[in-house]
């Protein structure tokens, strides 16, 4: 059978990057393939026969003593050990290919070399844009930010674009000006799969070779999901409760047309969004943490799903899930979410970071009858079911895998 590493920082479903990672293993595992991980060891880890192979653990927001607070910082830089590592695991177990996800920080591009000299072939799907934004997010404390573009990665210090510290914006730009002098990514990654056009648009125009990128969206398996076409009165967001998202933006939209919204998730900004929440009067319900069939009711059960990311958003999963279920959503203009929306057939989209464009939406969205809102969730689905499939999503892999001369079926 077909063997391919598996490789990303972490192994368990800790955020979007590795529910992929794992749902595409799943695709291959029942296709007849062997999935190797690869990762940094960490407690939440799924048990695997190859943990012997996993890197040391680093976790910033653990209180190391000194010395071994600057051995771990230059080993996030450039990770001799996983290096190490992965040469050994690509001797003992002989894949086919080498698939990478998120190896920033644990890692390392470091692996990129050890793989390519061991002729193994390598993609890497880019979830962000670290490969040119130290910050990963093309994010400065005073908006969208390109200034790090043709290498001047030293803007990221100047502005501290990693949570407003100096020494962590340093550690970063000197992190990606290194890859990017050594070539880890452009020398030894073969290829680059990105899941939205925006994204592998953007990497390109910021040094990613063009002869290198693949556009493969990211799937949803949508067979579970239950549209019941039937809108509520609440409008909804879901997600990680940070600044780069756009909340306070929505919240001030929210109290400005005089809608009831809920937010579902946790985060850094909670509790500066229940503050003005408080002081706006907006209707907003917060509900915390949600998964599975809970979060799914919510969602089915909102008017529409809002997303008011006020940075490049790659290809939100949970705009698709919000589709899958039958509900329409309203996006911001920016990054890769306009390419998953047609406005007025499945949403709108609104100026991102302005509260009177959100506001304007959220009150058209109210006002369509039940019949055109359920119009809309008909044709999210029908998107979704038509373009963002599993089945869509394994072939779409396997022609890239096949570029590489790697055998699919054996």
């Amino acid at each position: 059978m077909p063997t391919q590493i598996s490789v990303t920082s972490y192994y368990y479903r800790r955020g979007g990057a590795e529910a992929v990672m794992l749902d595409q293993n799943e695709l291959l595992v029942d296709r007849g393939w062997e999935i190797v991980p690869f990762a940094m060891e960490y407690e939440q880890n799924f048990d695997t026969e190859y943990s012997d192979y996993f890197v040391e653990e680093i976790d910033f927001a653990s209180q190391y003593a000194p010395i071994e607070k600057v051995r771990k910082v230059v080993k996030s830089v450039y990770s001799l050990e996983a290096r190490r590592e992965i040469g050994r695991l690509i001797d003992d177990v002989r894949p086919d290919i080498v698939h990478a996800h998120n190896v920033y920080h644990h890692l390392t591009p470091s692996i990129f070399g050890a793989i390519h000299k061991k002729g193994v072939p390598s993609v890497m799907t880019v979830h962000d844009l670290k490969i040119g934004c130290p910050s990963k997010l093309m994010l400065a404390p005073d908006g969208v930010c390109e200034r790090c573009k043709g290498g001047k990665t030293w803007n990221a210090i100047g502005q501290r674009c990693l949570k407003d510290s100096l020494a962590l914006s340093t550690i970063a730009a000197f992190e990606t000006s290194l890859h990017q002098m050594l070539g880890s990514y452009k020398k030894n990654v073969d290829l680059f799969i990105l899941p939205s056009h925006f994204h592998m648009n953007k990497l390109i125009d910021w040094g990613l070779p063009e002869e290198k990128a693949r556009y493969l969206p990211n799937a949803v398996d949508v067979s579970d999901l239950s549209p019941t076409y039937g809108p509520g009165e609440r409008f909804v967001f879901v997600g990680r409760l940070s600044e780069e998202k756009g909340l306070l933006t929505f919240v001030n939209a929210v109290a400005a047309s005089g809608v009831a919204a809920t937010i579902v998730g946790t985060g850094p900004q909670e509790h500066e969004l229940r503050a003005l929440v408080e002081r706006t009067g907006a209707d907003v319900d917060f509900a915390g943490y949600q998964t599975g069939d809970a979060l799914f009711d919510i969602i089915g059960d909102a008017r529409a799903l809002v997303l008011p990311s006020e940075c490049y958003e790659n290809a939100p999963v949970v705009l698709l899930e919000a589709f899958g279920v039958g509900t329409p959503v309203i996006g911001s203009d920016l990054g890769g979410i306009p390419e998953l929306i047609v406005p007025g057939e499945t949403g709108l989209l609104a100026t991102a970071g302005d509260v009177d464009s959100f506001a304007t939406q959220l009150r058209k969205m109210n006002l369509k009858s039940r019949s055109e809102l359920s119009e809309m969730g008909h044709a999210g689905r029908e998107f979704v079911e038509t373009r963002f499939t599993r089945n869509h999503y394994l072939e779409g892999l396997f022609d890239i895998y096949r570029e590489l001369d790697v055998t699919i079926d054996r």
